[in-house]
């Protein structure tokens, strides 16, 4: 009688979690663009919402960011800073763990620190013209920055801009992308010229672990836990590994096809409920959305851009909100019409 109790809870909890999935997706399949961000001067190749969901920062061609401020009752953005101060077109820009202040990475060239409060400074520069950027994060806590180098190394810094020792990895590879999980467990790298992502267990300090992919990587993000990762193929597929089952250090959860790559960096991401669902730029103007747990081909594509999508954000908060950049140098937002 217990067993069956509780094989009928959790039958009702799985359908209820269903039910939750597929009203999101009739929403979400229900909305359209409801904003477009076209006073910007070069592609975006990096765009993020803040983590709570008030602000969404892109980076640009043009060597400069934006922060877009979101109006809470009417969801209209207003430029709220422009950060100008690099020599280079800035590919990344990412938000600190409080969003009071986004680091952002030149093209082979530095790292910057601003402040989003009212002044929109710049608070300090990492690294030297000399050994260009590749790759930026912040560490978990917003205690320092991460940089992957031209040098081929991973450097940490204090926010003063003193560099913090630490063990490095595996050495010689040219370095793509770099990034920290949540809980500061593990030092995630990928390497441009072996289809390898490295795992630094910074705990362990002497552990590292590689996950072998059949082609090489262009990009990779995390789910919010930082449990999974989203990978992104050179082969028009991305990969969801999970990074903290409690055994094996990575195993393969799923692979997702539909949307086109050839010559850029897609970059995608985790959102929607439960972050169940999964959305990418596309290299046909569109953005591609799945759902992870039902099907390999997307679910849903959103058509409008005029230009290859290079970058996805879903706005934490507002679970029907999504952004997308592209060449056509505007910043889509898409969600639900309130009319």
């Amino acid at each position: 009688m217990i067993f069956l109790s509780m094989y009928v809870y959790c039958m009702l909890k799985l359908i209820a979690r269903k039910l939750k999935d597929l009203n999101f997706f009739d929403t979400l399949h229900a909305g359209w663009m409801i904003a477009s961000l076209a006073s910007i001067s070069s592609t975006p190749p990096s765009s993020t919402f803040s983590y709570n969901g008030k602000y969404l920062a892109s980076s640009s061609k043009d060597n400069s960011a934006i922060i877009w401020e979101i109006n809470a009752e009417g969801g209209e953005f207003s430029r709220k800073h422009k950060l100008e101060g690099h020599e280079k077109p800035v590919v990344l820009v990412l938000w600190s763990p409080d969003d009071k202040q986004v680091v952002t990475c030149g093209e082979n060239e530095v790292i910057k620190r601003w402040d989003v409060g009212p002044s929109g400074q710049c608070l300090q520069t990492y690294g030297t013209v000399d050994v260009g950027s590749v790759s930026c994060g912040w560490l978990h806590d917003g205690s320092g920055i991460i940089g992957a180098m031209a040098d081929r190394r991973i450097y940490l810094w204090n926010l003063d801009g003193s560099e913090i020792e630490h063990v490095q990895g595996r050495s010689g590879h040219k370095l793509s992308e770099v990034a920290m999980t949540s809980d500061g467990k593990w030092l995630v790298s990928v390497g441009k010229e072996h289809n390898e992502i490295s795992l630094f267990d910074r705990e362990a300090r002497d552990d590292e672990k590689v996950i072998v992919v059949d082609n090489m990587v262009t990009s990779f993000s995390f789910s919010r836990d930082s449990k999974y990762l989203l990978v992104n193929l050179i082969t028009q597929e991305i990969q969801v590994w999970m990074i903290d089952g409690g055994g094996e250090v990575a195993c393969k959860v799923s692979e997702l096809k539909g949307h086109k790559r050839r010559r850029f960096v897609i970059r995608s991401c985790f959102g929607g409920y439960d972050e169940n669902f999964i959305a990418s730029g596309s290299e046909d103007s569109q953005v591609y959305i799945w759902h992870r747990g039902f099907e390999r081909e997307p679910c849903c594509v959103l058509s409008g851009h005029g230009g290859a999508v290079n970058c996805v954000s879903w706005n934490p908060t507002d679970l029907h909100m999504l952004a997308s950049g592209s060449d056509d140098k505007t910043i889509r937002i898409w969600g639900l019409d309130d009319e």
